[in-house]
């Protein structure tokens, strides 16, 4: 008996792969005798969990890496977007292959509340654009817990004026209130469409947007 290879059916939907990067920060707690460290994200993990199950979590795993899949809608046609939750990154950290191969697109997320990750942007933005080997990347910028207005340390013209040095749409979320999330994710969609690029293929140069 011959089995026939799978064929794609016209209504199949195209697929895209979304990586999520974050800044992990280290908490040092001194106890006598020792040092106890604690790794802990800035809104990244909250941001995937309320977009792909409508819930906000406040937790976070730093050495499990998760991927979900959702669809979203550009221009009429529904991706399914696979969304990869990365562990986290810190300055001492190195982009592996699950963070680069088949991957067309990339969402730096940041506390709005926390300096020190904002900083860490441009670094990770630098270790992709030196692993892939290209001038450019389709990225987003995430602004995250813009609810916590109080906490603010870091400006939106700060954070647009550096989105823009890094050719990327900048875009303020919020987890907790479920305020700009979707648009978040589709703005990363629109980036990848837009630029038109293969998976970590050969780069090229398009515009970029901000959605407030």
């Amino acid at each position: 008996m011959t089995t026939k290879p799978p064929t794609n059916k016209p209504n199949d939907k195209p697929r895209r792969k979304i990586c999520v990067l974050g800044s992990r920060l280290v908490l040092i707690i001194i106890q006598p005798h020792s040092c106890l460290f604690i790794y802990y994200l800035k809104g990244k993990s909250s941001l995937v969990v309320q977009y792909v199950e409508g819930v906000f979590v406040d937790s976070y795993y730093p050495t499990i890496e998760t991927t979900f899949t959702k669809a979203i809608n550009y221009k009429g046609t529904d991706y399914d977007c696979d969304i990869l939750d990365t562990a986290g990154q810190d300055e001492y950290s190195l982009i592996n292959s699950k963070h680069a191969i088949g991957i067309h697109g990339y969402m730096l997320v940041f506390s709005l509340a926390s300096r020190a990750s904002f900083e860490m942007v441009a670094t990770v933005h630098d270790k992709l654009l030196a692993y892939h080997g290209l001038e450019e990347l389709p990225v987003v910028v995430i602004g995250q817990k813009s609810d916590l207005v109080q906490q603010r340390v870091v400006d939106k013209e700060e954070a647009q004026q550096m989105s823009k040095e890094l050719n990327a749409s900048y875009v303020e979320v919020s987890a907790a209130a479920n305020e700009n999330v979707s648009k978040a994710f589709e703005s990363m969609l629109a980036e990848i469409e837009s630029r038109n690029l293969p998976p970590s293929g050969e780069g090229g140069s398009q515009g970029k947007c901000v959605i407030q």
